[in-house]
């Protein structure tokens, strides 16, 4: 870890790995079964989960009769993993460096990780090498802004309100890549088989109990928007706290809110030439 972002990003989940349950599982669990569909996953396979956080990809496939590993940066998620599900091997480890030897493993899965990568190719090259001949990668992404309602609205209140010339590491863009085509060509530099991807759009509902919940899950239980959030005046922290409120409240459902989010699920098979 010795680049600035992957140290933030490390340092990051160390301090919220016990919030993220309480705040972004309700959302990121909803898109574990359309994943492991994409990746194809069935029993016995050897599945490694890149960026495990608490496990649930990991669990979701050995529900499925799979043998899973789960692998994340934070020993604090894995120590979390650990208590959740006793009955899986869940290892500490860098997704950009994995710690498996070539060709050993029959899926690669990453739920949301390659977003907090320094290099997210990096990453999609190690999934290519761990795996075995004509083996699937699969994984989510954040859509773009124009897809993602609720991206866009934190998004807007941001940059309405916020300083955006703070002193933070530079990383990776937040929602990766714009189009297919750029996931395609990335895959394919990678060593994946172009021809073979899937690429799908997939929508969930975020239900929250309250219009305030997202500028306390941004604030408190994330990395990348907190360490922007960190560097606010309090006067400007309350200004965008009172924009992402206002933008919430044409989602009212019932006792609380219903948030549409959007992501990418892309997988891929390994070109056997690789």
């Amino acid at each position: 870890m010795n680049d600035a972002f992957t140290k933030f990003e490390h340092e990051g989940w160390q301090r919220v790995a016990d919030k993220y349950d309480s705040t972004w599982s309700s959302s990121t669990r909803q898109f574990i079964p359309p994943l492991l569909d994409a990746a194809a996953v069935s029993g016995k396979m050897s599945i490694l989960d890149v960026g495990c956080g608490p496990g649930y990809v990991s669990a979701a496939a050995a529900e499925r009769g799979a043998i899973p590993i789960g692998l994340d940066f934070s020993e604090e998620m894995i120590a979390i993993a650990k208590k959740k599900f006793p009955r899986i091997e869940f290892r500490e480890g860098d997704a950009q460096n994995l710690p498996f030897p070539d060709a050993s493993v029959d899926r690669v899965v990453a739920n949301f990780s390659l977003l907090h990568l320094a290099k997210p190719e990096r990453a999609c090259a190690e999934a290519c090498r761990v795996l075995k001949n004509g083996g699937r990668f699969a994984f989510t992404t954040w859509a773009k802004i124009s897809e993602n309602p609720f991206v866009k609205l934190v998004d807007d209140a941001i940059r309405a309100h916020a300083n955006l010339d703070v002193d933070l590491p530079q990383g990776p863009p937040h929602y990766l890549f714009e189009s297919e085509e750029e996931f395609r060509k990335t895959l394919e530099r990678a060593g994946f088989d172009s021809g073979s991807m899937i690429f799908k759009v997939h929508r969930i509902e975020w239900k929250l109990p309250s219009a305030q919940f997202i500028f306390d899950a941004e604030r408190n239980a994330g990395v990348r928007t907190a360490g922007l959030l960190a560097k606010q005046t309090p006067d400007v922290l309350q200004k965008i706290q009172t924009a992402i409120e206002k933008a919430v409240q044409p989602y009212a459902k019932g006792n609380g809110f219903a948030i549409p989010k959007t992501a990418y699920i892309v997988a891929i098979s390994k070109n056997i030439r690789a």
